[in-house]
């Protein structure tokens, strides 16, 4: 399927402009991240030595882990619940 020349992408699609929107996603990333060296962390569990949470970027990092696994738990579960496409046909 060929594109007319009238028919133009969005500018967020255009490959042209991927290599740029990647550096801005990375620097925006690196601005976020940045402030957690300069903080001081409190551990929530020293008491039980656990000090992970008192590590920079471990909120970061657990959003993102936490975030993953719900996709990929949300496409298994997807997998289990899926119907064929004629489902509602059958009689």
């Amino acid at each position: 399927m060929s594109q007319k020349p009238n028919d133009k992408k969005h500018w967020l699609y255009r490959e042209e402009n991927r290599r740029t929107l990647w550096l801005i996603q990375i620097g925006i990333l690196f601005v976020a991240i940045l402030p957690e060296f300069f903080m001081h962390h409190h551990a929530y569990f020293e008491a039980q030595g656990i000090n992970l949470d008192a590590k920079p970027g471990f909120y970061p990092w657990y959003g993102f882990a936490t975030c993953a696994a719900m996709v990929i738990g949300a496409k298994l579960l997807g997998l289990v619940l899926k119907r064929k496409d004629d489902y509602y046909d059958d009689e």
